[in-house]
């Protein structure tokens, strides 16, 4: 008779190398299955994700729905000043929702930027494209390919950069606050929604494949993350949105036993904004 714990203890300890390139291909696997299927990685049999806490998020009618991965933990669009005329990157862009978003924010004078280096999710964003601009007639949306610790944007291009749960899938997320505040134009914006932990995790729950996909084991703890921001320069750094996040399933299996209480109030959902000043502006701007 199948044991559900027995298996998901299987696949929760199955370990994987914290290699660069071994854990973009691990990303590149999960997030590619997503995009062909067009379901949560962490999704059930329903579709119900548990990658996103903030259910409010899921936009069924939004005007490119296939562009609705399931795969937010919050809503940085919600808090950014974007205005017509922005240019806006978003980090890990997926399906393109949050890119399609922007654009119709900046409208034709502006630009909206998706990155991402998975090639089915580019595929999928790029046949949304075509979409977005039959339903709008603006042409404003591009997505590339590329890694968000070397993005492929020239220095000082962004009003405003974006991402939405991707970060703690990056095997450097110093450097990819490097990368936002070098994309960023001075006084520009980074507004992020991603998960924290709270809490360091065993050795076992940090090196499991399916923790990293589903946003835990890659995530750093919540003062970490905030430094690695700081360390990158940017100033007046708030954050804007805070809820406890949680994994209750890894696929159609339920969480149980020792992993579900190991994994209990270990991580949050955080929205953080901060901003590039380059003139030696020291009060937010506002000197």
């Amino acid at each position: 008779m199948h044991n559900p714990f027995i298996y998901l203890t299987i696949i929760i300890t199955k370990e994987f190398s914290m290699n660069k390139n071994d854990t973009h291909d691990l990303v590149k696997k999960a997030y590619g299955d997503v995009a062909r299927k067009n379901m949560s990685c962490c999704a059930s049999s329903s579709g119900q994700s548990c990658c996103s806490t903030d259910k409010s998020y899921i936009i069924e009618d939004h005007i490119i729905p296939e562009s609705e991965m399931g795969l937010s933990c919050g809503n940085p669009l919600a808090f950014s000043m974007i205005k017509k005329g922005d240019t806006v990157i978003d980090l890990g862009s997926g399906g393109g929702k949050d890119v399609f978003m922007a654009a119709e924010i900046v409208g034709s004078e502006g630009r909206s930027i998706g990155i991402d280096m998975t090639h089915e999710m580019l595929e999928l964003a790029n046949k949304n494209a075509v979409k977005f601009t039959e339903k709008t007639g603006l042409k404003n949306v591009e997505f590339r390919e590329g890694y968000i610790e070397k993005l492929p944007v020239e220095n000082n291009t962004a009003d405003a950069v974006i991402s939405n749960c991707v970060i703690n899938l990056a095997t450097d997320k110093q450097a990819v606050f490097n990368e936002i505040y070098r994309t960023l134009k001075n006084g520009g914006s980074m507004i992020v929604s991603d998960i924290v932990l709270e809490k360091p995790l065993s050795n076992e729950m940090k090196n499991s494949e399916t923790l990293y996909s589903a946003c835990v084991s890659g995530a750093l703890l919540r003062g970490e993350y905030l430094k690695c921001i700081e360390n990158a320069g940017f100033k007046n750094i708030r954050i804007l949105k805070d809820n406890k996040y949680s994994v209750t399933q890894v696929g159609s299996d339920p969480i149980t036993g020792e992993v579900k209480d190991e994994l209990k109030d270990c991580a949050s959902s955080i929205t953080v904004a901060a901003q590039k000043f380059t003139f030696g502006c020291c009060c937010g701007g506002k000197c």
